[in-house]
């Protein structure tokens, strides 16, 4: 007898196989009948217990979830009934492995749940079907971000979580005590893949990331999957043409796999997104909000050199509804790092790639690639070089043009599978006041 997965029904009909998984769904229509949907992890199967086989003493134990091994014959029914793959498991053995409370998940989260009691029961949750399809969407968008990047000859690395300085010097990084030292959770790992660039050529890297901003938002995370790259010798435009070049890329390779029936059936209107990506240069966009009516909080319109905040940003895109990569923001909104333009002094290499619905969803500049520069930029930020000592001397001991950019993968599986909330696509979101399960 062959043990198989519920993915391999297919290719396994009319032979005698075992299978084991979680029972999704219980129906007993008849005395002398059980109708089971099995799951495990790779499919979903109905399976039939009949007879003797339904009669069993311990028949009370099959609940929603108990786990279970079948024995039988897969057999293909009649179109005209609707079964998970067109497929019926008839058993003619079953053995009970663990068993779950009567009720199932059902009994624990009723319909109308409220999110705290949803988040608190998240261990459970992640078993519905929407949010299993949505967790299995990442693991094949991390796979094709992977894909992506060997082969366009890009190594991955590991940097540490444990830095000594708040890079974004954002004033948002989460401190801890480090055997007697202040030290951080790594807001971004762009420095360490500036430092592999010389050893290695072009890296990439997938991490967490950590924020410990005070914002309660659809869109923002305490703790985030954080997929960032360098690559040497670029300009701010092949910058912009990787970016894009990253997206349409993953998306179709994702598309192509088993996740692509997934992301239909969780967004089916998703549209590819089109090349070439529109472009707006940061000073268009305060033109557009004017001309389109979108304003502050207070009613009154951006002016050059503000920051334009999350909802009217939100709004922007939108409107645009395409991918749009928006550059070029004013040097005293970004870090010190990020060199002005050379056409105006008064504005950076740097870029935001949004998108419909969710936004910002990744970030990126060329890096000041100067050691003189860099040390005037310290200057006017009153950093201490001294804590900074080995970022200096990437470009002491040869520097070259170059940059890159990070991306929130919770934010790219938001947009792809249509969810409104950036937690509903987190195994365990962590954001303010949540750090459980």
């Amino acid at each position: 007898m062959k043990t198989i997965k519920i993915s391999q029904a297919k290719s396994s009909q009319d032979i005698r196989v075992r299978i084991s998984g979680w029972l999704h769904r219980v129906v007993k229509p008849e005395k002398n009948l059980v109708t089971v949907i099995i799951r495990d992890g790779t499919g979903y199967l109905q399976a039939i217990l009949n007879d003797k086989k339904c009669q069993a003493n311990n028949n009370i134990q099959l609940t929603p979830e108990s786990t279970i091994t079948l024995c039988g014959v897969i057999t293909k029914v009649p179109e005209e009934r609707s079964v998970p793959g067109g497929l019926e498991f008839v058993c003619d053995y079953w053995k009970l492995i663990g068993s779950a409370p009567a009720g199932g998940i059902e009994a624990v989260i009723k319909q109308g749940a409220s999110v705290d009691t949803l988040l608190d029961n998240r261990h459970l949750v992640v078993r519905n079907e929407e949010t299993s399809k949505i967790l299995k969407v990442q693991s094949h968008v991390l796979h094709a971000i992977r894909n992506h990047f060997f082969e366009r000859d890009c190594h991955e690395v590991t940097p540490p979580c444990l830095v000594q300085f708040d890079f974004e010097c954002c004033g948002s990084a989460f401190d801890i005590n480090y055997f007697g030292k202040q030290v951080y959770l790594s807001p971004s790992n762009e420095p360490y893949l500036e430092m592999c660039l010389p050893a290695l050529g072009n890296v990439f890297c997938i991490s967490k990331s950590y924020r410990a901003e005070q914002r309660i938002t659809r869109r923002h995370l305490a703790e985030f999957t954080h997929v960032q790259t360098q690559y040497g010798f670029i300009t701010f435009n092949d910058l912009l043409d990787y970016m894009e070049d990253f997206i349409c890329d993953v998306v179709d390779k994702v598309m192509k796999s088993t996740a692509g029936q997934f992301i239909k059936d969780l967004n089916p209107d998703f549209k590819f997104p089109k090349r070439p990506f529109r472009r707006m240069d940061y000073t268009e966009a305060i033109a557009y909000l004017k001309e389109h009516g979108i304003t502050k909080q207070d009613g009154s319109y951006y002016e050059l050199g503000e920051d334009i905040s999350e909802e009217p940003e939100r709004k922007m895109i939108d409107k645009i509804n395409e991918p749009l990569l928006l550059c070029r923001f004013p040097a005293k909104t970004v870090p010190f790092y990020i060199p002005t333009c050379p056409e105006n002094r008064e504005y950076t290499e740097s870029v935001d790639l949004l998108m419909p619905n969710v936004g910002e969803i990744a970030g990126g500049s060329t890096k000041l690639d100067n050691y003189e520069e860099l040390l005037e930029a310290y200057k006017k930020c009153d950093i201490d070089p001294c804590v900074y000592y080995w970022y200096s001397d990437l470009r002491k001991y040869g520097t070259c043009p170059h940059g890159g950019y990070g991306l929130g993968l919770e934010r790219l599986l938001t947009w792809l599978c249509n969810q409104h909330n950036i937690r509903d696509v987190c195994l365990c979101p962590r954001f303010i006041d949540r750090c459980s399960p």
